[in-house]
């Protein structure tokens, strides 16, 4: 069976498209098959990769989801292969959020996904510091509302501050501590210093490059050696969350 990965999270500009191109370079470095999907019907981040090869699916129209077009989605899931490897990573935007998750809930998407088709489906979301934490929060607890027999990854991005309210830290939230058996696994993104490794990072995601095309190029030595030692640890995250398991 194949394992679908979808990216959700309600607040724009966090870190959603970054997420679905670290899982799809992660299944890559393992050899795992990958199928990538591109849903954001505003910014195509995710499809900006041309190493990952995303189609776009535009299942969007107006402000509702095009039943026609997300049609086309499924049909991609169900012909995924019957395998324990196949991976799809599907990106979706902001805009697509609560019509989709209503959508999904409306035609029991999740559960025919379950016991129609031999895949699986997990969702990530990401949450992170700064002036968008609560946002971010508030998009979890509507994922946790909208999908309540779904595993959820949860990912902390802590580039735009760390996560903490009064001192309390992410892990003493009440939304993580009320929900921690919902959780299958958390991946914590690395805290790094934002005048080399974050300006490293911001110039590879602005040029949509993979790690693998980043060792490839001929950008300064010590560059790609903060850009690999990142891609480690965060890989590092990743096989500690168990997300070549399902």
């Amino acid at each position: 069976m194949a394992t679908v990965n979808m990216v959700l999270q309600g607040k724009g500009g966090v870190g959603k498209s970054l997420v679905a191109s670290l899982l799809a370079q992660y299944f890559i470095e393992y050899d795992y098959p990958i199928t990538c999907i591109d849903t954001d019907p505003v910014n195509t981040t995710f499809a900006g990769y041309d190493a990952l090869q995303a189609d776009i699916i535009e299942i969007m129209e107006g402000d509702n989801i095009n039943q026609r077009c997300f049609d086309k989605l499924m049909d991609r899931i169900e012909k995924l292969p019957e395998d324990n490897i196949s991976q799809m990573v599907v990106d979706n935007g902001a805009a697509t959020f609560v019509p989709l998750g209503s959508y999904m809930a409306e035609n029991v998407i999740t559960e025919y996904l379950r016991d129609e088709t031999p895949h699986n489906l997990r969702l990530h979301s990401v949450v992170t510091g700064g002036q968008a934490m609560h946002d971010t929060l508030d998009g979890l607890k509507q994922l946790l509302k909208a999908f309540p027999d779904t595993p959820i990854v949860l990912w902390l991005n802590p580039y735009f501050g760390n996560i903490v309210h009064n001192g309390i830290p992410f892990s003493d939230f009440k939304i993580y501590k009320n929900n921690i058996h919902r959780f299958e696994s958390v991946v914590q993104l690395p805290i790094k210093n934002p005048s080399t490794f974050g300006q490293d990072l911001i110039h590879v995601l602005n040029q949509r490059m993979t790690f693998r095309e980043v060792a490839a190029s001929d950008m300064p030595t010590m560059q790609r050696h903060r850009i690999k030692k990142y891609w480690a640890e965060i890989k590092a995250e990743m096989d500690k969350a168990g997300l070549l398991e399902f």
